[in-house]
């Protein structure tokens, strides 16, 4: 069975999908652009304050679900250049400490609304056993 998460907290779709889907105890989280929940414009500011609001979002709908970031397993970000990487990188260790999820990263050609970037995420509910 599958569970629909919303929350106005984070931004609303922007196209027809979800803000996240549970299902099974794994919780994935739709793409996530810098945009304010609370005026639905893009954040001002450089690529430090877009991750910065991306993850505040991610955050949101992670709480929704009754998570948190240490439930992340997997992210994928999106950079419009990747002259943004080590920047990006700065904001999101904030976010994923000790153990930070696995990632992967890559440069598009263009994002949402003109956003410097975007970013998904997976959350596994429980722990996991030793092998």
């Amino acid at each position: 069975m599958k569970r629909i998460v919303e929350t106005d907290r984070a931004p609303k779709a922007i196209g027809p999908y979800s803000q996240a889907v549970e299902t099974n105890g794994t919780l994935y989280i739709s793409g996530q652009i810098p945009v304010n929940p609370a005026t639905g414009a893009l954040v001002e500011g450089g690529i430090r304050e877009q991750a910065e609001q991306v993850l505040e979002n991610i955050g949101a709908i992670l709480r929704a679900a009754g998570c948190d970031y240490g439930a992340v397993v997997k992210t994928t970000c999106l950079l419009s250049d990747m002259a943004n990487f080590s920047a990006m990188n700065e904001v999101y260790a904030r976010y994923f400490t000790g153990q930070p999820p696995a990632r992967a990263t890559y440069a598009v050609a263009g994002l949402p609304l003109g956003a410097l970037v975007e970013i998904e995420a997976v959350a596994v509910r429980g722990k996991f056993s030793p092998v």
